[in-house]
């Protein structure tokens, strides 16, 4: 475990314990139907890989044997220890160094319990939302295995699944396979596109290294997003509308990399739901009703708590990030068709910048106008 003073920086087994202990129950099924669940939700991935490489025109021989695993919260909540353990080692390897700077030992004494439990409680939140997710950044363990050479793993959450399709009161097998379109969009986006995990990479952890290692300056990070989540910041702040967890550690390099990141995310999900609507009515009889009733549900959140965390997650920016990115894909493919959307993908160059996922006309006078 990375440590600081000689106590652990983050308490992972903590945090999986917590968010374990923490999650709700899925919805009731006998062991027969979980089985065949189970079985549909695994051919429909299956089948997924056909309908969106057709559909998008992406494709590689050299694609990452990637596995498909079907879990439930509990798995959902180790998968997702396991990345974060990947992903921030640079950033705690580099907190470790400066243990002992001022506040060094206090920091190490409190810190990795504390961060465990509001980790695992964060965790707990997130688990029963989630209905699909692919892990580009996914070491492999003994219970959780990924792909070979870089490849990452496609995780569907089959309780989550299951409750949405109640809840929206929709067609199981029609709504179990639209969300395998949405999940197997984004694996044919990394495997078919090799940049595109190591530039991710870069500048996640570019964000990172410019992330303030004082341990006092962490502590008055944790003190401020507590005021923000009890609703106790001064009323002097009050006129930015609620500051999210991701925004409270911003420094002016962070927030010209949160752009650009904000932007290839917004185009990785609006394509994904450009994808799984455009495959949809040939394979989904009953998309348009899933699509609608899910937007809706989507919009509304479940309560004032709910809308409090997803503000202070950041969870609003990604709602809006389905919606701005699905609407630049539609443009721009409305302009230049599928192949012509498709140069997004040639290099980090032709991505496009958070002004043109608002303004799509720009990112095709920049690429496509500019190169004839």
């Amino acid at each position: 475990m990375t440590s600081i003073g000689g106590a652990e920086m983050v308490d992972w087994n903590l945090a999986v314990a917590t968010a374990t202990r923490l999650v709700r129950p899925g919805p009731e099924v006998s062991r027969d139907e979980a089985r065949a669940i189970v079985a549909e939700l695994r051919k429909h991935a299956k089948s997924s890989e056909e309908h969106v490489r057709s559909f998008t025109r992406m494709g590689t021989d050299d694609v990452h044997d990637t596995p498909v695993l079907v879990v439930d919260r509990a798995g959902w909540i180790k998968a997702n220890v396991a990345g974060f353990r990947e992903i921030l080692k640079p950033l705690l390897d580099k907190m470790q160094d400066r243990r002992s700077g001022p506040g060094g030992a206090m920091l190490g004494a409190v810190g990795g319990k504390v961060t465990g439990v509001e980790l695992g409680m964060l965790l707990s939140f997130l688990a029963s939302r989630v209905l699909g997710q692919y892990e580009t950044f996914a070491p492999a363990t003994r219970d959780l295995p990924a792909g070979e050479g870089g490849g990452g793993r496609l995780l569907l959450v089959a309780p989550n699944i299951v409750h949405v399709e109640r809840e929206l009161d929709v067609d199981p097998h029609d709504f179990r396979l639209w969300v395998c379109l949405h999940e197997e969009t984004h694996r044919t986006q990394f495997s078919a596109v090799p940049w595109l995990r190591d530039h991710l990479e870069g500048e996640i952890q570019a964000f990172l290294s410019e992330t303030e290692v004082d341990p006092m300056t962490v502590l008055e990070r944790i003190r401020e997003t507590a005021q923000s989540l009890a609703g106790g910041r001064p009323e002097a702040e009050e006129d930015d509308g609620g500051r999210s967890l991701v925004e409270l550690v911003q420094t002016p390099a962070q927030r010209e990399i949160l752009a650009r990141l904000t932007a290839v995310m917004s185009l990785l999900e609006g394509h994904a739901d450009f994808v799984m609507d455009g495959v949809g009515p040939d394979v989904v009889p009953s998309v348009g009703e899933i699509r609608e009733k899910f937007k809706e549900r989507r919009a509304r959140g479940a309560s004032r708590l709910d809308q409090a965390l997803r503000k202070l997650l950041g969870l609003d920016a990604k709602l809006r990030q389905y919606r701005d990115g699905e609407r630049f894909v539609r443009a721009v493919v409305g302009e230049v068709g599928m192949d012509g959307f498709n140069r997004v993908w040639t290099s980090p160059n032709t991505l496009p910048t958070k002004s043109e996922i608002a303004k799509p006309a720009d990112w095709v006078a920049r690429v496509h106008r500019k190169g004839e």
